[in-house]
């Protein structure tokens, strides 16, 4: 069961207290005496190896210049800011509306050879349409009431799309079959993209699994919307973050929890007669 993508960003910034926290001791020093040496108040220490107060790179040189330890500072100092890269604010990334976010994976996807998709409520960017895309990058917007580039972060979000036909990428995506009902947009977008789905579904690189409702014994429950890149990334979606997670043995959770979720899926033409059930609830 992977943590949840808060925990596991949360999990980050409580090793790299730990590991301070494990200098100080080790130096046989208090938390007072430490603030003293580092020339800040001892609630500032205690924040820190509490995991509430994240340190800075010069927090960090001078805590382990105190304890006698500064060749493990820059260490130190990456661990921290991997742990801080985790878990990125929405609001951060959108601020100056939605085109700019859709551009900023474009190099990722470029690197990528193999995809894992796993989602429970929508339709993946990759295989969305202009019409649901619009609808849903338009509710992204209001709800966040930030600048409204719509229309241009719909075009570069078709166009970083074109990644489906570029060769040495795979791509394996598994939705869950209430993604089919989800409308976003008019009836004719919804329509459209569901009959984009038939036609996705059978392009050479892309495998797209759909799990039933109706599937008897699941062997794993439904997860938060996560991307897999290769071996390196995971990408999970929040409502307020996007969480990256980098830990080999994290990823290994999240790989796993896909091969579940795909193993539950069907395919081909019993995928196709969903879509198609789905188009005919439209009408």
């Amino acid at each position: 069961m992977p943590l949840s993508p808060s925990s596991s960003a949360q999990a980050a910034r409580e090793a790299v207290a730990g590991r301070l926290k494990e200098l100080r001791a080790d130096a046989g020093i208090t938390g007072p005496e430490l603030a003293g040496r580092c020339g800040w108040s001892h609630p500032k220490t205690y924040r820190i190896e509490g995991a509430r107060t994240p340190p800075s790179a010069d927090d960090i040189r001078r805590w382990c210049e105190a304890c006698g330890a500064t060749g493990q500072a820059d260490d130190i100092i990456a661990q921290s800011r991997n742990a801080e890269s985790m878990y990125m604010e929405w609001r951060r990334k959108v601020r100056t509306g939605l085109k700019q976010l859709q551009n900023s994976y474009v190099p990722l996807f470029k690197s990528t050879q193999l995809f894992r998709i796993y989602s429970p409520t929508l339709v993946p960017g990759l295989l969305q349409t202009e019409g649901y895309a619009a609808g849903l990058l338009s509710s992204i917007a209001e709800f966040r009431e930030i600048p409204d580039d719509v229309a241009e972060a719909v075009a570069a979000r078709l166009e970083r799309s074109r990644v489906l036909h570029e060769p040495g990428h795979r791509f394996s995506m598994v939705i869950e079959e209430p993604v089919l009902y989800y409308q976003l947009g008019d009836a004719d977008a919804m329509a459209a993209q569901l009959g984009y789905l038939l036609t996705a579904g059978a392009l050479p690189a892309v495998s797209l699994g759909v799990i039933p409702s109706a599937t008897p014994r699941r062997r794993m429950w439904p997860q938060e919307l996560f991307h897999v890149y290769d071996e390196a990334l995971v990408s999970v979606e929040l409502l307020s973050a996007r969480v990256q997670v980098t830990q080999p043995s994290e990823i290994a959770m999240y790989v796993k929890a896909f091969e579940q979720m795909r193993s539950m899926a069907v395919y081909g033409p019993e995928a196709r007669a969903l879509i198609v059930k789905a188009i005919d609830a439209l009408n």
